[in-house]
């Protein structure tokens, strides 16, 4: 359901004072000028995650292009209070004039979102850029709906299975309480016998030390950025997905900058993507070998029987995003597979 961009909540004193800031054209005894405009960027994950990287690549490139004009302070860590699930409305409302979001949190607002973590869709890298290049244009009239603008995207590597025992076949999901983070992985596992947990990613950590998980869906690099090895022994590299990160921005915010600070904004954001799109591809090789360094095992030839049951466990999963997303979904799954 989309988020009213007239809600009262985006009148509140941030989104007018960033406004102001943003007009930041004065008049000091006839002279004009441009003051700095000042920004919150909130990201749930560590400093030395792919997405705070990406971020801190893009703004860097906001400064350079814009001569220190506009300055971009990024939040990791959650350090503002704010996860993936928060961002949407955070930034709608104006409470943070961006945020790196986990695309599938945002499934609530509209089930595009829920796009990129189709189980097995995806091969690789080149084709989950190509599926997101298909569906930018629907991503892009979401946020617009709701008074935000699409800057960019932030994927992630593959997703694998991290667990304490070795995966290597389906008894081995049998009752896994596995964390998922998203209803996709959720309604997945569920069917191939496992006991999944939707988390956030700050809880995901606490309930492994805790034992309320005893394994986790996520990539190789989130475990590596969590210290995994801590806890878990073993990385299955089923392939699962190669799930997006999408970096939006409050609209009426951005409306309020300069032209020329607008075209760097949009530039940096250009640049950016490209400069994810590039990092993803390597990133995996890196990872591996952050594992092997602290002793985890890596499964990267799951048998047949194993990624078999999960693709038959993901079918309905496929189905079900089909019919919520109506004709639009078929359009995208069409044009990406050639039909």
């Amino acid at each position: 359901m989309a988020h009213n961009s007239q809600h009262p909540a985006q009148c509140n004193i941030k989104s007018i004072f960033s406004v102001a800031v943003v007009l930041g054209a004065c008049f000091v005894s006839g002279q004009a000028y441009s003051q700095s405009v000042n920004m919150d960027f909130s990201n749930e994950y560590n400093a030395n995650s792919i997405h705070a990287q990406g971020d801190a690549y893009f703004i860097d490139s906001v400064r350079e292009l814009t001569n220190d004009d506009v300055n971009i302070t990024l939040h990791t860590g959650g350090a503002l209070g704010f996860n993936s699930g928060d961002h949407f409305y955070a930034v709608a409302d104006g409470a943070i004039e961006m945020a790196d979001t986990l695309s599938g949190t945002m499934s609530g607002i509209d089930s595009i979102f829920l796009l990129s973590s189709l189980p097995f869709i995806v091969e690789d890298i080149e084709d989950a850029r190509r599926l997101y290049e298909i569906a930018k244009p629907h991503y892009e009239a979401v946020f617009e709906e709701n008074d935000q603008i699409l800057l960019y995207a932030s994927p992630w590597p593959p997703s694998g299975i991290w667990s304490q025992n070795a995966i290597n076949d389906q008894a081995d999901l049998s009752n896994l309480k596995i964390r998922t983070f998203d209803r996709n992985g959720t309604e997945t596992f569920r069917n191939v016998g496992a006991a999944p947990v939707s988390l956030s990613w700050g809880d995901v950590v606490p309930q492994l030390a805790t034992g309320g998980i005893t394994a986790v869906l996520t990539s190789a690099e989130a475990g590596a950025n969590g210290s995994f090895w801590e806890h878990q022994d073993h990385f299955a590299a089923i392939q699962y997905a190669i799930p997006l990160n999408m970096v939006h921005m409050n609209k009426s915010v951005f409306d309020a900058l300069s032209a020329e600070q607008q075209d760097a904004i949009l530039e940096a954001a250009r640049l950016t993507d490209l400069h994810n799109w590039e990092t993803v591809e390597t990133r995996t090789a890196e990872n591996y070998q952050t594992l092997s360094q602290h002793d985890v095992t890596i499964n990267d030839a799951v048998s047949p029987a194993l990624t078999d049951a999960l693709a038959q466990a993901a079918s309905s999963v496929v189905e079900n995003w089909l019919e919520s997303a109506g004709d639009r979904g078929q359009e995208i799954l069409g044009q990406f597979r050639g039909e």
